[in-house]
């Protein structure tokens, strides 16, 4: 038996096509050239798809113009500091204890399935520089950095017990004069939180009871407070996710 070369049952191998007919040499040329476009298309496609991906991110919306305190207002806790924007930044003096302010803007907020980020220094003092109050759907509670002399990191409160108690309580060492990335993500049922690269909260909330401590409820619906502390604030901003968003998000800067 006769055996069968490659060129014989390839039409594109060029031995093969010496072999061929005119007509289907043509033919076979067509099919070369066929093949060239696919691959030039799909190489295209597939270098076009970040971009597509990155047009269907969500976009933030500033909430600080880094000018005024306009669509902002300072929280009438009692014995609180001055409040001043200086530099680009919002700058709240020491308390007594509190000092802080809230968002009184015409901006709709979101309650569930949005990030809501900034970067808060401590830049004198001994205790939490950013006490970020915030929604979840009918709820609101705090993510307290550097409360409690300084060192804690958690949620304010679940179920009645507060950052120094509850299984989010981290302890962290922030050092004076330095810009802290501070970012948090509310999900159905699920509360996460980042300073700057790394998470520091990760936390499933659904049938858990969600508050304020009661001295941080004039921060409500979003407010940011120091506790004998004197910070700063800038770049607060906000963004809507889809429903059911579980991908990382882009806004990962480190704040140095």
């Amino acid at each position: 038996m006769m055996s069968m070369s490659f060129a014989s049952y390839c039409p594109t191998h060029p031995l093969s096509i010496r072999m061929q007919s005119p007509s289907n040499i043509r033919l076979s040329v067509v099919l070369i050239a066929a093949m060239g476009i696919l691959c030039i298309l799909g190489t295209t496609i597939g270098a076009a798809e970040p971009d597509d991906k990155k047009k269907t991110e969500p976009k933030w919306t500033e909430l600080f113009d880094g000018k005024t305190l306009k669509g902002w207002e300072k929280t009438n806790f009692g014995g609180e500091g001055e409040v001043t924007v200086e530099d680009g930044t919002i700058v709240m003096e020491f308390g007594g204890p509190l000092t802080g302010v809230h968002y009184k803007g015409k901006e709709k907020l979101p309650t569930m399935n949005y990030e809501l980020s900034l970067d808060a220094m401590k830049a004198d003092g001994e205790d939490f520089f950013c006490g970020l109050t915030f929604p979840v759907e009918k709820s609101f509670c705090s993510l307290i950095v550097g409360g409690w002399a300084g060192g804690i990191v958690g949620i304010s409160s679940i179920d009645g017990q507060d950052a120094s108690e509850n299984e989010t309580t981290e302890f962290r060492n922030f050092k004076k004069k330095k810009w802290y990335h501070v970012r948090v993500k509310v999900t159905p049922g699920k509360l996460e939180a980042w300073i700057d690269k790394e998470k520091v909260v990760d936390v499933i909330v659904k049938d858990r009871k969600l508050d304020v401590r009661p001295e941080v409820d004039l921060s409500k619906p979003i407010g940011i407070c120091a506790f004998e502390t004197r910070a700063k604030l800038r770049n607060i901003r906000i963004r809507k996710l889809p429903p059911a968003d579980d991908k990382p998000s882009k806004d990962l800067k480190d704040s140095k």
